[in-house]
């Protein structure tokens, strides 16, 4: 039995996990996790902190846009910030900092996003004002 199924049930599955970095390094107690629940969801969690745990999390198909921002000592650490876009009030962004492989996780959260929202046939209208 792994983390994800302790936290989330038998049929809870961890796509990907990785913690904020300093340096290149994983010295945070930032930690990110995909997580997919058998059909039901697919969410991505914050979780925040040591003694006091701060989670917050987004249900992947209610990501609207997805950007990166990648600072000079980010591309020489091969680290950057995935901020996804979403339509919660809440936490209209959720941000995914100082990750490894930036490019690589903006690409499989795109994909699961429009994955997600064909198999719940959620629609993205915009509106130009």
């Amino acid at each position: 039995m792994n983390s994800a199924q302790r936290k989330y049930g038998m049929d809870a599955e961890l796509i990907w996990k990785d913690r904020k970095r300093f340096m290149g390094m994983p010295l945070s107690f930032t930690r990110y996790r995909l997580i997919k629940k058998g059909d039901k969801w697919l969410k991505l969690f914050s979780d925040v902190g040591l003694l006091y745990s701060l989670v917050d999390e987004l249900n992947i198909y209610r990501v609207m846009d997805i950007s990166l921002h990648q600072s000079l000592f980010d591309k020489i650490f091969k680290t950057g910030t995935v901020i996804l876009y979403s339509n919660d009030e809440r936490l209209p962004e959720f941000r995914l900092r100082h990750i490894s492989k930036p490019y690589r996780i903006r690409e499989m959260l795109s994909n699961y996003v429009e994955s997600e929202r064909a198999k719940r046939n959620v629609r993205l209208s915009e509106f130009q004002y």
